[in-house]
């Protein structure tokens, strides 16, 4: 399905919430969405890392990485194995790394930028709570759709206007 920020916004006044423009779009997606899986952690991706494990067939990650630009939450192998679970995109809000291979997955990435470094692997982190980023909150179970244009967010699933 393709979606297109505009429309929504356009067709959809009172339901969407707009996060604040920050993010730069990744992966052979350019337009996604789904139902809001979220994950809040800080330079540590194990909790990204289990859930790509999981089926995610219209469902969207939603990562909470505290804007930081130190460390990596997703890389080349972690996307892949997204994609082949059937996750619809992930939103991190943080870095991701290895965007060559990336933009060639079949996968939509939003994330506030690249980085090399991976992060280190403690187990840190929370699945499905309340997170804020970008003058939005994202609750699990909510949807987001995301293009090149931005992301909204909606308590109820949209559908594009004819």
């Amino acid at each position: 399905m393709k979606y297109v920020t505009p429309d929504l916004c356009d067709a959809y006044p009172e339901l969407v919430r707009v996060v604040e423009p920050m993010f730069r779009n990744f992966g052979a997606r350019d337009s996604f969405g789904g139902e809001i899986v979220t994950v809040k952690c800080f330079e540590d991706n194990s909790v990204v890392k289990s859930l790509v494990d999981e089926p995610g067939r219209g469902k969207v990650m939603v990562v909470d990485g505290g804007g930081s630009m130190r460390k990596a939450l997703l890389g080349d192998m972690l996307a892949e194995k997204a994609s082949s679970n059937g996750w619809e995109g992930i939103i991190i809000y943080g870095c991701i790394r290895d965007v060559d291979v990336i933009n060639q997955t079949e996968l939509g990435v939003q994330a506030l930028g690249t980085i090399p470094l991976k992060t280190e692997k403690k187990g840190i982190g929370d699945l499905n709570v309340e997170i804020r980023f970008g003058g939005v909150t994202f609750r699990p179970g909510e949807y987001v759709y995301a293009d090149n244009n931005g992301i909204v967010v909606s308590s109820e699933p949209l559908s594009m206007p004819e």
